[in-house]
């Protein structure tokens, strides 16, 4: 179905109650395995019936969130949605309690019945209206965010459009432009301050009633955490910090060589070359040419699903005024089709989009074989993996977007996930703090914001900027406001990500693809570990495990005169 045709219609809470009652009432009473499917069946269609509009509305909203009859729908959502998961966990205890656990199999994968059980244990009607609150927060600061209206070289400019500016290879521009991003974030501290300290009370109280010591003990739970535990993560966050930060210091070296500065400055950072990034060249529409051309080569599977997203308006890719910040790509169970959301800027992180979101797109296809729809997707670490590698996997076509530029661009970016570890771990240990000590000020957060950069993100200079060095940087991580302890996943992602980019770019492993396709094609139906074992792939967790990978990173890196590429 065209998205753009795609009918939104708020669903009728009280019907909805009642009929998934009855369908409840039915499994519970069933006393044959056809009965209990045929409940299970419906419930099941309820659920993604609505949670689809849920979809919709949130989709929109994000687009212009000035849309005012959008933003009534999405009030409503914020109020009405934790009503919606409270009687869902009365359908989910008798799903989980039902005697026709085979039966009830063919709706719900193992994964999926394992998350219900953690949604179980947060079945307390005492959090619904502390859920309400968090929500109202998170809409507060994503019109923050999409408020930004800035004054930039005779332009008005959101946050995305300011990009290009700040990655321009003339250094008193990307300073500047810099000074002006951050500016929005520093004239809003009070706002930001206010939203974070609000969240970080309603979400320790929600784990607090939960019977949890705090929110980060809670994490685990609500996470979908399987087969890993806190004190792994602890020793995951201590490889990163032993083993990755002195690579990365070793290559913000070669970037300040490559620059002619005797050291990187704050506004340095996000320019890798002396004569700038590689950008993208064409229009959006080119790119997205370019992007089918490459899907078309890459697998029939690939290349038929782009084309259908592209004809059916499943992409809404331009930076507009009013438009939530980032990327994202969502599953909508009633259209049995994925969304991708961007925000091009004409950098290089517009083909980022095009690959990262789109592997996210593609695995959702390949496993939509998969009844519960809210089950295409795994588990957040695991479906990274998949936008994460078709990041590597897209390396032989970026000419096709960066013509004589695509080897810059495949240093840069391979360079790039590896720098992105430690701030992915960096923001994971930041929250860890941040729940542990609920009752420190805002001030006490920043501050330990700004300790835990020295440890992960040495490099970062701000002796020129006072907000940034009191520790403001965070307030531009959605993810911290809107899905807290997400940013994990992606560094766990990263490093099976890297496993794939070494047989695929270094090894040329002939059975690459096929594992990358087995593991899509099974998502939410295995678990984190399952998938491993199903792409065989080596756990980030196992002593030694990044080890291998960051030889061959460096080995890269260092098999490249980076000074040649700057041209």
């Amino acid at each position: 179905m065209d998205f753009k045709e795609a009918q939104y219609t708020r669903p009728d809470f009280a019907d909805i109650k009642a009929r998934l009652a009855t369908y409840t009432k039915g499994l519970q009473t069933a006393d044959d395995p056809a009965t209990a499917l045929a409940a299970v069946t419906a419930a099941n269609k309820l659920i993604n019936d609505y949670t689809s509009q849920q979809m919709l509305a949130s989709i929109r909203h994000s687009i212009d969130t000035t849309d005012d009859f959008y933003n009534k729908e999405n009030d409503y959502w914020n109020a009405n949605g934790p009503l919606y998961e409270n009687e869902e966990r009365k359908y989910k205890a008798a799903v989980v309690s039902s005697p026709y656990q085979k039966e009830i199999g063919q709706i719900y994968p193992k994964p999926d019945l394992m998350a219900m059980k953690n949604d179980l244990k947060m079945a307390n009607e005492a959090i619904i209206p502390l859920q309400q609150q968090d929500n109202d927060l998170i809409t507060q600061y994503d019109k923050v965010i999409a408020s930004a209206q800035i004054a930039f070289q005779g332009e008005t400019l959101t946050l995305a459009q300011l990009g290009p500016y700040r990655q321009s290879p003339d250094r008193a521009t990307r300073k500047a432009a810099s000074e002006a991003y951050w500016g929005f974030f520093a004239d809003h501290e009070a706002d930001f301050d206010r939203i974070y300290d609000q969240m970080v009370q309603v979400r320790t109280k929600i784990a607090h009633t939960l019977g949890y010591d705090d929110y980060s003990q809670l994490s685990y739970v609500y996470m979908n955490r399987f087969g890993y535990d806190e004190k792994m993560v602890a020793q995951y966050r201590q490889t990163v910090r032993d083993k990755v930060v002195p690579l990365t210091q070793k290559q913000y070296a070669k970037q300040a060589k490559r620059l002619g500065l005797a050291k990187l400055a704050y506004y340095d950072l996000p320019v890798a070359f002396k004569s700038g990034n590689a950008q993208p060249q064409g229009t959006a529409d080119e790119l997205v040419a370019a992007a089918q051309q490459m899907y078309n080569e890459l697998a029939p599977e690939t290349g038929e699903l782009f084309a259908y997203m592209t004809k059916n308006h499943l992409f809404d890719l331009l930076a507009t005024k009013g438009k939530m910040s980032g990327g994202y790509c969502e599953y909508i169970p009633a259209l049995k089709a994925p969304f991708i959301f961007a925000n091009f800027n004409g950098t290089s992180g517009d083909v980022d989009v095009l690959t990262h979101e789109f592997g996210h797109a593609f695995q959702t296809r390949m496993a939509s074989w998969i009844k519960d729809g809210l089950s295409v997707f795994p588990t957040s670490e695991a479906a990274e993996i998949f936008s994460m590698s078709m990041e590597f996997i897209t390396y032989p076509w970026m000419a096709k977007f960066f013509g004589d530029a695509a080897e810059k661009y495949k240093y840069n970016h391979l360079e790039a996930a590896l720098e992105f570890l430690p701030y992915g771990i960096l923001v994971d240990h930041f929250q860890h703090e941040v729940y542990t000590h609920p009752d420190w000020t805002p001030a006490e957060r920043k501050a330990c914001w700004r300790d835990l950069e020295k440890q992960y993100n040495p490099e970062r200079d701000y002796s020129e900027n006072p907000a940034l060095d009191r520790g403001i940087y965070f307030f531009r991580q959605a993810h911290i406001f809107e899905i807290p302890f997400y940013y994990l996943d992606y560094t766990i992602a990263q490093v099976l990500a890297y496993e794939f980019w070494k047989r695929f770019d270094v090894d040329h492993d002939p059975q690459a693809w096929s594992d990358y396709l087995a593991m899509a094609k099974a998502g939410g139906s295995q678990t984190l570990m399952e998938l491993i074992k199903t792409g065989h792939l080596a756990s980030p967790f196992e002593p030694g495990a990044l080890d291998d990978t960051l030889i061959a990173i460096s080995q890269a890196l260092d098999g490249v005169d980076d000074q040649t590429l700057d041209k």
